[in-house]
């Protein structure tokens, strides 16, 4: 199926905690609703673009809902994500009872400090062959 019929999450290529994010929701995503690309590969900036969404202030995750044409950024972007994983994570939609404002506090402060938590890698990591139909960016995604 391509890319363009699937949700398509955006995520910090460069970041530990990013990077073991994407397994985790691979390892949940059992129907593959979700493809990947780095916030930094060509597909992730022409999307940020596309969907007017400031580089500056957005760094770690963005979901693009191709078929709403819609894109989720912070806290809102993984509830979104989470509520479509497999039990129990799919239990978290009921976070979204909480004011965006409010959860982007908690994931702003988590943002901040995930690379000094979890550290950094100094290049996006390859997909496995057999992931990497799941990428956009096959060959420059983490």
């Amino acid at each position: 199926m391509p890319a363009s019929s699937h949700q398509i999450i955006l995520f910090d290529g460069l970041c530990n905690f990013c990077d073991a994010s994407v397994q985790f929701i691979i390892d949940r995503d059992p129907c593959q609703r979700f493809r990947f690309a780095p916030l930094q590969s060509p597909t992730g900036q022409a999307l940020l673009e596309q969907f007017k969404i400031d580089r500056q202030r957005t760094d770690s995750v963005v979901l693009i809902d191709t078929r709403r044409n819609r894109a989720y950024t912070k806290s809102t972007a993984g509830l979104h994500i989470a509520k479509q994983l497999s039990l129990p994570w799919a239990f978290t939609a009921v976070l979204f009872a909480i004011p965006a404002g409010l959860r982007d506090v908690f994931y702003d402060l988590f943002a901040k400090y995930r690379y000094r938590w979890f550290g950094k890698k100094d290049a996006c990591r390859l997909p496995t062959p057999e992931l990497r139909a799941r990428f956009v960016d096959s060959a420059a995604s983490a």
